[in-house]
């Protein structure tokens, strides 16, 4: 079995966390909602890392406008489109005062949501179950 370590990342802001939609440009998942994500490339230290860069590349918020409160054990979740593939998620949760949101390509929108109102959204495999590991 194949495995790809990806992070995913909640940003909350009051009683809010923010969502992204995954552009059509990306490789996978195109136009679905998910956290702040991305592959952990080789040269990454931790997946904390990673998760910092994604924040930074994604929206704009650099690292000394977040505060991490929450990081969870690795969650495997099989890869429906690729056969014998999982995702290990590595699941991330942070706070941030900054609502101002710079979208790379990576993302076409965001929103900042009530955590129940997410399954309102056609998002990426278990994000549900993802952030509500988080909260």
């Amino acid at each position: 079995m194949r495995f790809t370590n990806i992070v995913t990342s909640f940003i909350k802001n009051g009683d809010r966390i923010l969502i992204l939609k995954r552009s059509d440009k990306v490789k996978s998942m195109k136009c679905l909602w998910a956290g702040v994500s991305g592959i952990i490339e080789k040269n990454d230290t931790t997946p904390l890392d990673r998760a910092k860069t994604e924040i930074l590349e994604e929206t704009g918020i650099n690292e000394e406008e977040i505060e991490l409160l929450k990081a969870n054990e690795r969650i495997k979740i099989e890869a429906v489109q690729y056969k014998n593939h999982e995702w290990n998620i590595f699941p991330f949760l942070f706070k941030t005062k900054n609502p101002e949101i710079k979208l790379n390509w990576e993302n076409s929108e965001f929103k900042w949501i009530k955590p129940n109102e997410i399954k309102n959204y056609e998002t990426v495999p278990e994000l549900e179950k993802i952030l509500f590991s988080l909260l």
